[in-house]
């Protein structure tokens, strides 16, 4: 196996590869593998390159920079380790320096952009000893869970910062016009190393069509904190941004009977509608004082409440009546208990069980959408058998795992970054530009600015 550069002339580089075939299709393809990984290798150097400077003087913000020469490093790809010698600049008082060529390759870490991606992306979904054994077995590529962990949560810092500057992703075109929108909140507990078992937030905008069809969905996650004022502000921005989009659109809220949700929902919907499947659950409670002995009748009284709730107009009201009447004489105290609490939850939230109706109007009835991404979004990711989470590495997981669940979204965040980049730390202003002296050897687009400004 080989691979050498046979010519490079302009935007070509034209690499032979050599690939020791072998007896077994199985080893062949390793060998393939290896083979086009060394030539990987040398196309990303030739490709890097191609974002040095001259090594002639620079001015940031009015200061004139120096090249200290070309210093070596190692660059982490799709296909292998690079190690090669770039520019590196610092004023002549000394201090801090920076390296024009990771600026404008959109280096992160010491990654290569399109192999940032791609941890990131699978760091979503396992965990950094899990992603570093997926690369050595699938891709050839050995690299420590520790860098996956770091070169993630790199990706996952500039994902919540454009979080907490709004956002502005685009809402894909839909196949149909959105005549609901339903806003869903929910919580579930996530293990953290300080403060035990903490509630971590996950919100979601649905999108409807005039049958009643999704059409699409948002997803955003929030770990732990007092107040939930991140939360709140993170999914007001999404409804924001929704309502510029779809004005016209009936916004409904659908969430179980907890008090907190309701008055956030109140100040953005129109319709409020208590989650059906929970009140399901009360109907369950509820049905051994109708039938305390016989449980067939009891099962069958159930199904029946639960079908006349979807489909007849009036039919909680008539249930709350029915229920109230019940004698409890004879009863044990956890089966009074089950029914006095199924009273209090019916009285609160009678006036958003109009099921039948909001079915005849193709309204969503039921919190699925919410309660299953407390599992995918959450519980899937962050609560695996002896996990215990740090709060900064929670919030990562669950910034890059609700953007790779939103579809289009990640697709829309690496668009923007392969466009803008990071905003270095390293800078002392906004923009770099050539010593007017020099001619543009960088290029033209040699130029940093805020990046999610734009």
């Amino acid at each position: 196996m080989s691979a050498k550069i046979m010519a490079v002339e302009g935007r070509t580089a034209r690499i032979e590869v050599i690939v020791d075939l072998k007896d077994s299709l199985l080893d062949s393809e390793e060998a393939i593998l290896e083979a086009f990984n060394a030539g990987g290798v040398l196309a990303t150097r030739e490709a890097l390159q191609r974002f040095d400077t001259d090594g002639q003087p620079l001015v940031v913000a009015g200061q004139k920079y120096f090249s200290k020469g070309r210093l070596s490093k190692v660059y982490q790809t799709p296909y292998g380790e690079v190690d090669m010698g770039r520019h590196v600049y610092q004023s002549a008082h000394g201090g801090k320096t920076f390296c024009p060529l990771e600026q404008r390759a959109r280096i992160v870490v010491a990654s290569t952009p399109r192999f940032a991606r791609m941890v990131s992306y699978h760091y979503a979904w396992d965990s950094g000893r899990q992603v570093s054994e997926n690369l050595q077995v699938n891709h050839g590529r050995a690299v420590a869970p520790s860098f996956v962990q770091r070169l993630s949560e790199a990706v996952g810092a500039v994902v919540q910062a454009r979080e907490e500057e709004g956002g502005n992703y685009h809402l894909p075109p839909l196949d149909q016009p959105v005549a609901t929108v339903a806003i869903g909140l929910d919580g579930t507990c996530v293990l953290l190393c300080q403060d035990g078992w903490r509630e971590a937030m996950t919100g979601t905008l649905s999108f409807y069509d005039g049958q009643g069809e999704r059409l699409h969905t948002i997803y955003l996650g929030v770990t732990p904190e007092y107040g939930k004022a991140r939360f709140y502000t993170r999914l007001e921005q999404e409804i924001a941004q929704a309502k510029a989009r779809y004005p016209t659109a009936r916004y409904v809220g659908i969430a179980d009977g907890a008090k907190s949700n309701w008055r956030f929902l109140d100040a953005h919907v129109s319709d409020r509608i208590l989650d059906f499947y929970h009140v399901a659950e009360y109907v369950a409670r509820a049905a051994p004082a109708v039938e305390p002995k016989d449980l067939k009748a009891r099962t069958a009284w159930q199904a029946a409440c639960c079908h006349a709730l979807k489909h007849d107009s009036g039919a909680a009201a008539k249930l709350l009546a029915e229920l109230e009447g019940l004698p409890t004489h004879g009863l044990t105290p956890p089966v009074i208990d089950a029914l006095e609490a199924t009273l209090t939850y019916l009285r609160n939230h009678l006036d958003q069980m109009e099921y039948a109706r909001y079915r005849d109007e193709h309204l969503p009835i039921g919190s699925g959408v919410t309660e299953a991404a407390c599992k995918t979004l959450i519980k899937h990711r962050l609560c695996a058998s002896g996990m215990r989470w740090k709060d900064t590495g929670a919030a990562v997981v669950l910034s890059l795992r609700a953007l790779v669940l939103t579809p289009q979204r990640w697709s829309q965040f690496w668009e923007r970054f392969n466009r803008y980049g990071f905003d270095s730390p390293r800078l002392a202003a906004n923009e770099i530009t050539r010593i007017s002296k020099y001619p543009a050897a960088c290029g033209g687009d040699f130029l940093f600015k805020k990046v999610w400004q734009k």
